[in-house]
């Protein structure tokens, strides 16, 4: 008898597990098609961008040519060359913010996942972990030395550990987007200037030096992509005079869906 009354909720028990699978699934699908939808949306407005840097290249250099001749002619050019200064920014902008929301776009990831990165990052001091955002953040001044790209041996291993949480079943379903970050602090030495000509260089140089740890130890590189941010998102406010701030210098690990 008591077989029997178990059979009902056994039954029911899996029923519910199946569905919660393919609601999750479903939500996966979602996320990858809206983030396809989102990523067409930049590629458009890149190209965009693009027109208008040419327009304006072109626009100043009728300017030049006209310099001399009528001022209303010139007047004319210089409100055109200034309303397509205010277009370029404002499409930048736009891209900035798509982009970010791209990043942070992905749905939430599985218990057992989640469980294993917050452990992650509870051992391990430079990381933190954003469950919410399925963000890890590792904090530059001890993942590389000031100005360099080299990962220093201690944040080697912390990387090839995540390697191999990543590398489980339970985030096969999972990619990695590695987003660098510095500080306002400008480049100065000239060793440091022939490799890292700006912070954007220093920041995508740091994001690939993460992303060939990463596929060094197995994680596919269809599943690891590169972002490179330099100063321009800051997470407080940087010293006056571009003296910088160490929590701007960061290496951000965003965990979202396959493909998305």
């Amino acid at each position: 008898m008591r077989t029997a009354g178990l059979l009902p909720m056994m039954l029911a028990l899996a029923g519910a597990i199946v569905t919660g699978g393919c609601v999750a699934q479903q939500k996966f699908d979602e996320v990858k098609a809206q983030n396809r939808i989102q990523q067409q949306r930049i590629t458009d407005l890149e190209a965009d961008l693009g027109s208008c840097r040419l327009q304006l290249a072109q626009s100043g250099k009728q300017m030049e040519t006209m310099r001399g001749r009528n001022t209303s002619e010139l007047g004319a050019k210089d409100d055109e060359i200034t309303a397509l200064e205010k277009d370029i920014e404002a499409k930048k902008a736009l891209i900035a913010k798509m982009q970010a929301q791209l990043l942070r776009s992905g749905a939430a990831l599985p218990m057992e996942l989640s469980v294993m990165l917050q452990e992650f990052a509870g051992r391990h001091e430079m990381v933190t972990f954003d469950p919410d955002s399925g963000m890890l953040k590792f904090e530059s001044d001890l993942l590389f030395e000031l100005g360099s790209d080299r990962v220093a041996p201690e944040a080697e291993a912390s990387v090839k550990a995540l390697c191999e949480i990543m590398n489980t079943k339970e985030a096969q379903q999972f990619d990695v987007v590695i987003a660098g970050h510095t500080d306002d602090v400008p480049i100065k030495k000239a060793a440091t200037k022939a490799k890292h000509p700006t912070n954007w260089h220093l920041s995508v140089h740091r994001s690939i030096a993460v992303l060939n740890i990463m596929t060094a130890n197995k994680m596919e590189p269809t599943r690891v992509s590169v972002r490179g941010f330099g100063e321009y998102r800051p997470i407080a406010e940087n010293k006056p005079n571009k003296k910088g701030n160490p929590e701007n210098r960061r290496v951000e690990l965003y965990i979202v869906p396959s493909g998305a």
